[in-house]
């Protein structure tokens, strides 16, 4: 914020006057006035006291007397303790609102060609499943951090690795094989990727009658399972497709393009998407030959049984299998060819990895490995860890068919709003169209807001009917809260205002407007923060906090009816870029904002 950086120039030259001593920026803490408290800035006189050898009171006390004497953004002062409370001057919060109003992208920094490149992989899904729940925390994290980061200056690419090999590609393959007598997505009126899942469920179904029958028989469980013909099948079609058997192939390539169809569906329904998209059936081996070329070199070991390790106990961490002894990879090698197909694509200066806290072991070696073979990234990757979503009704088990899907719940979400909307009467004078795009804005909204205000890092519960409510911290009460603004700027332009570009300086303003002006204000520092964090949640809940104010000055103050011409266009000046800060944070949250609702 300008006024703080004026101010603490102010300071830095007065402790200099009045102690003789030099303060770097960094010494001087400003920081916002409790509400308690009179005052916009506070700052903190600890650290001065071994300059000036007087207690908190007075320092801050002479510090305060040199504002008011040296510096016309300061009005008056109080000291609390060791604390120097600042009021800045009204036509300070002019200058600062005709600044910001002057600005259409107020708080985003621009990207340039010198920019540094960051590269940010989510979703990360399995072709033997739809997308669930859990996805969609991690799609709505990764598309919002990329958002985020863009904000920062950053050149960003959004990247996905979808995982299209292994046993449990094979097992959906193999029911459809069995037991689907050739049914398509077409011929089945069903999305291809909701087709797949069915067989995956079948096909676990169907292996627990096997196990079950077995172990009647005397064996255990994992008797059982080695024992299963069904198993052994699965792994023989594995093995198939490792070989290159034409057929498993031609099956293979078929089932995962019905699935990638209905994956495309679903994540522009989300609204997120990406720049480049890896397959893992393509770096599995690029990942063999860099784990061969560091076995070369001696950074890797190779076992009697012929597999090969990474021995990483100097690193505080255990040994790790890179390469199986028949050969095969592990999901780190296949990590590891990812990063090498990446880094021959793009200059990445940073890797964000946005996946689930249960595989952040994973990632630490990751870290350690990529180093070892010489990737410039390997050592700042950043593992983006998340914590687990949940239903009120609890986890989730795709093997069980028990998962919540997120095309349902995207779907759930909109009729709710629909519902909601018809109900308060929102729609009548909407056309069909109209209401149908608002009740997806704010279903989408409703969704993605309630699972980004929440801090990554913990577990969540995502409860649907809290979501979409219409007061409180959700997503519809600020799209609601934006659409009034519209609405009062529409009738302002009816009735024949036009918003001045710069406002006078003297006009007179109170202490709720002030605030105002300091909350939009603040915006540029929470994306600086959002952006050092990685962390939607600030800029959710920072824009909560805005549209509070805002509602707390529309019921308190008149606008279009406010007598005083100078007065209506300040509070509309004001309005107009509540709304433009509102827009700016949504988008960064992937959120539409409605014009009218």
């Amino acid at each position: 914020m300008v006024i703080e950086q004026q101010i603490t120039g102010a300071i830095i030259a007065g402790i200099k006057e009045l102690y003789g001593a030099d303060v770097a920026t960094e010494q001087v803490q400003l920081q916002k006035t409790k509400k308690e408290f009179k005052g916009h800035l506070t700052l903190v006189v600890f650290p001065f006291l071994r300059m000036s050898k007087k207690s908190p009171e007075q320092t801050a006390g002479e510090i305060g007397e040199y504002l008011l004497r040296h510096e016309p953004a300061v009005a008056e002062f109080n000291v609390i303790k060791g604390f120097l409370n600042l009021t800045i001057a009204g036509s300070c919060w002019i200058d600062l609102l005709n600044e910001i109003n002057g600005q259409p992208s107020y708080g985003i920094v621009p990207v340039t060609e010198q920019s540094p490149l960051v590269m940010i992989e989510y979703s990360s899904p399995n072709t033997n499943k739809p997308l669930h729940l859990g996805h969609v925390r991690n799609n709505l994290l990764g598309y919002s951090l990329s958002e985020i980061m863009k904000a920062n200056g950053y050149k960003v690419v959004k990247t996905n690795i979808v995982n299209d090999r292994g046993i449990h590609i094979c097992k959906s393959m193999l029911a459809w094989q069995k037991w689907g007598n050739g049914v398509t997505p077409e011929t089945a009126g069903k999305k291809g990727d909701h087709l797949i899942g069915d067989f995956y469920v079948l096909f676990s179904n169907k292996l627990k009658e096997e196990t079950a029958a077995l172990e009647a028989k005397g064996m255990t469980k994992e008797e059982a399972e080695a024992a299963s013909p069904l198993m052994a099948e699965a792994r023989e079609m594995l093995r198939k497709w490792e070989a290159g058997d034409k057929e498993v192939r031609a099956l293979w390539e078929m089932m995962n393009n019905w699935v990638y169809a209905g994956f495309d569906e679903t994540y522009k329904m989300m609204g997120v998407n990406f720049d480049k998209i890896y397959y893992e059936s393509q770096t599995y081996l690029e990942g063999k030959g860099k784990v061969l070329e560091g076995l070369d070199k001696g950074i890797f070991y190779r076992r009697e049984d012929g597999s090969v390790w990474a021995d990483l106990t100097k690193d505080g961490l255990d040994e790790k299998l890179l390469l199986r002894a028949d050969g095969t990879s592990v999901y780190m090698t296949q990590d590891i060819g990812t990063a090498k197909l990446r880094f021959d694509d793009y200059p990445i200066n940073k890797m964000i990895y946005v996946v689930g806290n249960e595989q952040n072991y994973h990632f630490q070696v990751l870290s350690i490995l990529l180093d070892k073979l010489g990737f410039e990234f390997g050592k700042g990757l950043v593992h983006f860890s998340y914590g687990m979503v949940e239903l009120p009704e609890g986890k989730m088990k795709s093997r069980e068919g028990t998962v919540v899907d997120a095309d349902d719940l995207m779907e759930e979400m909109i009729g709710t709003a629909r519902e909601i909307s018809q109900e308060l009467g929102k729609v009548d004078e909407m056309t069909p169209e109209e209401a149908a795009n608002i009740a997806r804005m704010v279903g989408l909204g409703s969704l993605k807001y309630f699972i980004l205000k929440v801090d990554p890092r913990k577990n969540m519960t995502f409860n649907p009917k809290e979501s979409i409510d219409f007061n409180g911290n959700t997503g519809p009460f600020i799209q609601y809260t934006y659409a009034r603004i519209r609405s009062v700027l529409r009738k302002a332009a009816e009735q024949g205002i036009v918003l001045p570009e710069q406002l006078p300086a003297t006009t007179a303003i109170s202490e709720k407007e002030e605030n105002l002006i300091q909350m939009i204000a603040d915006y540029a520092a929470v994306v600086g923060e959002a952006g050092k964090e990685y962390s939607p949640a600030l800029i959710a809940n920072y824009t909560y906090d805005l549209v509070k104010e805002y509602n707390q000055f529309y019921h308190d103050f008149s606008i279009l009816r406010e007598e005083n011409e100078e007065v209506k266009e300040f509070r509309l000046v004001l309005s107009a870029n509540v709304a433009k800060t509102v827009k700016s944070a949504m988008s960064l949250l992937g959120i539409e904002v409605p014009e009218r609702m």
